[in-house]
């Protein structure tokens, strides 16, 4: 009989042992599953950080284009008069302090010519023909066009010569 009560005590604590393997394993799958939630959690709050920043940045840069924007005609009126000798004296220096200024945040004139005609950058509104260019190019700027940071807020307008015979 004390065999029987010594096999009987070893599957009672066998069973028992059993129980609180299983009763932790549930323990573990379940800290698990709250540590797996957790970590997803704080990845999407990283990323919404991400975005939420990355977000006022480009807020801040369009609402700065847009006020740039309404500045480009004062600048090509400067332009216009700067080119008739009319920028003396101290309107001189407000001019060049206006450019300085609108430089300073980040404006950029672009008026070369002559160069390759690219159709992000420029605008076309005449077209010629001549046997000196071998791609389309932008002989004549016709009015500048202005980058904020890398953005076109106006594209150059400008004459394009095509290759080929001149009509």
């Amino acid at each position: 009989m004390g065999e029987e009560n010594l096999a009987a005590s070893e599957r009672e604590l066998s069973d028992a042992v059993d129980e609180v393997l299983n009763e932790a394993t549930v323990e573990v799958d379940e800290v698990a599953t709250l540590t797996s939630d957790l970590q997803r959690l704080q990845a999407e709050y990283a990323n919404y950080r991400k975005r939420v920043d990355r977000d006022r940045v480009s807020t801040t840069e369009f609402a700065f284009a847009a006020v740039l924007l309404e500045f480009l005609p004062i600048l090509d009126d400067l332009d216009r008069a700067a080119e008739h000798g009319e920028l003396t004296g101290g309107f001189k220096a407000v001019a060049d302090r206006i450019g300085a200024t609108v430089e300073k945040l980040g404006l950029t004139k672009f008026d070369q010519a002559p160069v390759t005609f690219n159709p992000e950058i420029h605008e076309a509104l005449m077209h010629e023909r001549s046997k000196d260019v071998t791609e389309p190019t932008a002989t004549k700027i016709l009015q500048p066009g202005y980058k904020f940071k890398e953005r076109v807020i106006r594209p150059a307008r400008v004459a394009v010569t095509d290759p080929g015979e001149s009509a």
